[in-house]
């Protein structure tokens, strides 16, 4: 039962202390790409250690699927697992993580199709402002996202991502904006569409409304939101130059407090990301981005190692 034991431990360990250091990292401004990705390997060892407790402990409670679990390991693998004996506990915790294994999955699913519903909901609207053309007069569809203007005043600019991703702009944004703001804003709304942002932040937001009371996952969500910004600002600066994505970010600000589809929980993040623009921190070294990335997958790494040790360590 120690890796049973052990792998909670982990988990909770990166549910608790690992999100506080990562969230004050000041890197993470320098590299919302690499932040991302140490996000999504620390949810994904959080995930790892319940599925493979799960595993361990449903092995302690059935003696059938233990057996089916180590047909074929050598001898002694079996025994260093120390589960023969132990089905009251593996009973309890399989339940428990068997019960958050259910949850978790409806979560998910119970975000994906509001975040789908909302879409369809979201292109029919869209729709009846600004209808396709007839089969027989409309021109040839591109591969990649299709532009659609609306009419109206106000400077907006936004993506609607997913299979026939629209980005959509106003003619108050053709009137307010220069050609190079304008290829700023579209180049950001742009990146999300083909970072596939969207399934990050529905799996973001799915486990923290799943599971309040996780830091991890609350603190997954939070971040998503902001560092998915920061790596569309990115993209667009990279392409058309940090002042003037600056500058576009200004515009289609004024008196609306938010740039593209930034959802409203994040307006203050605007003078911010504006600051960071101008000030054009480099990137780190590539060394540096080296290591931190070889820190990212040594937590999920960590949780199947430990799972696995108990066998190995019989087999030495």
């Amino acid at each position: 039962m120690t890796a049973l034991f052990g792998l909670l431990l982990l988990g909770v360990l990166l549910s608790t202390v690992a999100p506080r250091l990562l969230a004050r990292a000041s890197w993470a401004e320098r590299e919302p790409v690499l932040a991302l990705c140490a996000w999504q390997c620390l949810v994904i060892a959080v995930l790892l250690c319940c599925l493979l407790s799960l595993l361990l402990a449903s092995s302690a409670a059935l003696p059938a699927l233990r057996d089916l679990l180590f047909t074929g390991a050598p001898h002694g693998v079996e025994a260093a697992y120390g589960l023969a004996g132990s089905e009251g506990w593996g009973r309890l915790a399989a339940a428990l993580l068997a019960a958050g294994g259910v949850w978790t999955a409806w979560s998910l699913g119970r975000e994906v199709l509001a975040a789908r519903a909302l879409r369809d909901r979201r292109f029919a609207e869209l729709s009846d402002r600004a209808p396709e053309l007839p089969g027989g007069l409309a021109l040839p569809r591109r591969t990649g996202e299709q532009l659609v203007v609306l009419e109206n005043v106000r400077p907006e600019a936004w993506s609607l991502p997913g299979p026939g991703a629209r980005l959509v702009v106003t003619t108050g944004a053709l009137q307010q904006l220069s050609d190079r703001e304008l290829a700023a804003v579209l180049s950001h709304e742009r990146g999300h569409v083909r970072a596939r942002h969207h399934w990050l932040a529905q799996s973001a937001q799915a486990l923290a409304s799943g599971f309040p009371g996780v830091g991890v996952f609350s603190a997954f969500r939070d971040q998503v939101g902001e560092l998915v910004e920061l790596a569309a600002d990115d993209r667009a600066a990279r392409r058309h130059g940090r002042v003037t994505t600056a500058l576009a970010l200004v515009e289609i600000n004024n008196g609306r407090g938010v740039f593209g589809s930034c959802p409203p929980q994040q307006l203050a993040q605007s003078p911010h990301r504006v600051d960071r623009l101008l000030l054009g921190a480099p990137r780190l070294p590539v060394h540096h981005r080296l290591r931190l990335t070889l820190a990212a997958l040594a937590t999920p790494t960590a949780a199947v190692l430990l799972a696995v040790a108990p066998g190995l360590h019989a087999l030495l």
